[in-house]
């Protein structure tokens, strides 16, 4: 099937886009939610909120996630759809967690990264 050739190419070239967009999202106000695990990463190749939601902390989110599907929408383009690139980003962004860090489980619980390999899909390679 094409889709299957193509999806690889696709992902690894959101993947590059998404690591010059990972250090822009670097900045105080992102490190400093993550760190304190109030944001993480989920399955969907997008950020969530792990507690109770503030106006900041919404548009930081809603910014980054903005960010994030616009690359997802441009690669595209090379033949796989915006929700398998996302998908497929989501798995490779919860596996670079590192410890302390929050993501969400295939099951929708949000974990705290530990020393051991995350929860994911098992759709994940």
């Amino acid at each position: 099937m094409k889709t299957n050739r193509i999806l690889p190419i696709a992902c690894a070239l959101v993947l590059a886009g998404l690591s010059g967009a990972a250090l822009a999202q670097r900045d105080p106000a992102y490190q400093a939610a993550r760190s304190q695990g109030l944001i993480g990463e989920q399955p969907d190749g997008y950020l969530g909120i792990v507690g109770a939601p503030t106006p900041d902390l919404r548009a930081l989110i809603n910014n980054i996630n903005i960010q994030r599907k616009a690359k997802y929408t441009e690669s595209a383009a090379s033949g796989a759809t915006v929700e398998q690139l996302a998908f497929t980003s989501g798995c490779n962004l919860i596996l670079k967690t590192v410890p302390g860090e929050k993501y969400m489980t295939p099951a929708g619980v949000w974990k705290t990264r530990t020393a051991a390999a995350p929860d994911r899909d098992p759709r994940c390679v």
